[in-house]
């Protein structure tokens, strides 16, 4: 893989971080100064800043569930204000899978593992990601079935979809796409416009049990299929 990638798989630095420290001359790759574009193997020897690096083992992956409050903002960037890695406060760096807009809420992963947040990002792999919406007006049937069957919606549209009603201006929707607020465009394609956009579950991690603000650690249960996304896209 490229030295960048590989440097931020160790969980040590993101990817524009990496180029700057190749950039400065203090990256070596058997012993070598690094220049930007290198490719390295296992079985190389990396050091950053004099100190040898490794790719995390499995051991050393952690994926948190955070339930992100309304107001937060899913960006690793400290520069921006009540940024969601600023707010969580975790001892090791972590870093946004995806994102929730600033003013939506619920849950989203956080980690250390940067290919485990292209296995799930990528939207080919088709990951389902539950949301409960309210709305400003009374749902109607036709505003159902129009959102099931695909939205026109930024020069494409959507997948079919699964949604359910669960009062009159309550419904919930399950996407396997992630389109840049895809949700309120499509409500708003049948003039309804969102009051509140709550993520309850990604794949198979409810956001059960955790109040806003509140983050925990995947159970091994829950983190073993999301490694595994990772092994089977590296033998494929």
């Amino acid at each position: 893989m490229r030295i960048n990638k590989f440097l931020c798989a160790t969980g040590l630095c993101s990817r524009k971080a990496a180029d700057e420290y190749v950039s400065r001359g203090e990256v070596l790759i058997n012993g070598r100064l690094a220049v930007l574009g290198d490719k390295v193997s296992k079985h190389d020897s990396v050091t950053l800043k004099g100190e040898k690096v490794n790719l995390l083992s499995v051991d050393d992956v952690i994926v948190i569930a955070f339930n992100k409050p309304r107001g937060v903002v899913c960006t690793a960037n400290a520069q921006t204000e009540n940024n969601i890695v600023a707010f969580i406060g975790h001892s090791s760096r972590v870093y946004p899978v995806g994102r929730l807009d600033k003013e939506s809420e619920g849950l989203i992963f956080l980690t250390n593992k940067s290919g485990l947040v292209d296995s799930i990002n990528q939207s080919g792999n088709r990951h389902e990601k539950e949301y409960r919406v309210t709305v400003n007006k009374t749902i109607t049937e036709s505003f159902l079935e129009g959102m099931r069957h695909g939205v026109s919606i930024l020069g494409q549209t959507t997948h079919a979809c699964s949604l359910i009603a669960e009062s009159e201006t309550v419904f919930r929707i399950v996407l396997t796409q992630g389109l840049n607020r895809q949700i309120r465009r499509m409500c708003s394609h049948f003039g309804f416009r969102v009051e509140r956009l709550q993520r309850i579950r990604i794949m198979h991690v409810p956001i059960d049990g955790l109040a806003p603000g509140e983050w925990r650690d995947l159970t091994a249960d829950e983190l073993s299929p999301l490694l595994n996304l990772v092994v089977d896209k590296n033998s494929s």
